[in-house]
């Protein structure tokens, strides 16, 4: 079984909204944090957003705070990330992934399991 799959991803115009999905296996996503993370051509992988298994904090990106809501499904081994005020700069492969941690985590190396990655276009 694949561990985490996207989904969600499209061509979307400045302004607009997306929500993306990650689907996990039991064993990825129960007990763990989840992550988002996002690659621009030319640039190096950065955070987006994370949430803890323990109590369902986050953490953000500056970049987007108050646009993006990261969120869990823990009924569904689902993990979201909602998208809005979306902005050409947004444009990227989007990848999931499961943490070594319970808690929320920004580092790419506090992280396991990586999905195949969905891509998101925002036209201007």
């Amino acid at each position: 079984q694949v561990p985490l799959v996207e989904s969600g991803g499209g061509l979307v115009q400045a302004g607009g909204s997306l929500r993306l999905s990650c689907a996990a296996s039991q064993r990825t996503f129960s007990g763990y944090g989840l992550g988002w993370f996002r690659r621009a051509p030319g640039k190096e992988r950065e955070f987006v957003a994370s949430v803890s298994w323990l109590d369902g904090s986050t953490s953000y990106a500056d970049s987007v705070k108050g646009r993006f809501t990261i969120s869990r499904d823990n009924a569904k081994n689902t993990v979201y990330l909602e998208m809005n005020s979306l902005s050409p700069e947004d444009t990227a492969a989007y990848y999931c992934a499961s943490s070594l941690r319970r808690t929320f985590a920004r580092a790419p190396s506090d992280y396991l399991y990586w999905g195949q990655g969905t891509q998101v276009t925002v036209s201007s």
